[in-house]
Order: structure tokens, then sequence, then C-alpha cells
């Protein structure tokens, strides 16, 4: 089993920044690719970005290219995401998610969630 926390939710302004964090626990061997969705209200779970632990390869959705910056500290076991010039369409219920074998970039991918985070942008 793995447990994922994220924290770093938050209200923050248009133009802000915000930096969430996972950290994982557990059985982390082999250090499951992992990733964040988002989830707005009315909406369906979407990918947000992703990375590889091995490398630190890296993927993104378009709407937050340039924006968001996802990376981990090995060290720590934790994932975070840089969110820059925050909008109002980003606000959202922020999830952390791993995945046995490669970056999950739909919901039915995720082998394990975190509990969530919320992030409110207001304009």
């Amino acid at each position: 089993q793995v447990q994922l926390v994220e924290s770093g939710g938050g209200l923050v302004q248009a133009g802000g920044s915000l930096r969430l964090s996972c950290a994982a626990s557990g059985r982390t061997l082999g250090r499951y690719p992992m990733g964040w969705f988002r989830q707005a209200p009315g909406k369906e779970r979407e990918f947000v970005a992703g990375i590889r632990w091995s490398d630190g390869f890296t993927t993104y959705v378009d709407s937050v290219k340039g924006r968001f910056t996802i990376s981990r500290d090995t060290a720590k076991n934790t994932v975070y995401l840089q969110m820059n010039n925050l909008k109002p369409e980003d606000t959202a219920v922020y999830y952390c998610a791993a995945a046995y074998q490669r970056i999950p970039v739909a919901a039915g991918e995720v082998d394990y969630w975190g509990q969530g985070t919320q992030v409110t942008v207001s304009s």
C-alpha cells in the first residue's frame, strides 16, 4: 500500500502562486510514477501534470503549460506542483495520484489517490 498526503492548497488571487506538496509513504519501492489531477464542481476529474521518479520526465495538460511545474524530491519521497499565474478556472480540488507502471494521464489509470486539497483562485 502507498499513502499519499497532499498539502499546500488555499485561497489566492488571480495571478498569484501556490505550491502543492504530496508526501508518499508506505510501499514506495520502485517509486511509482506520479501525477496531479484536479476536479472542479460539476466536472470530471482531469489530469494536470505527471512525473517519473526514475528520470524526472514530466508531462502537462496544455492549459497549464508554462504556468505549472511538477518536481520531485527523491530523498523526501515528495512530489510538488508549483502553480504560478493562477487563473479562476484553476479553482478545483487537486489530487495527488500514483500508478504502478506509467504516468497516469486518466483517472482510470490511477492506483492510489491522495485525499485532495482545495485550491481557490479569486478574480
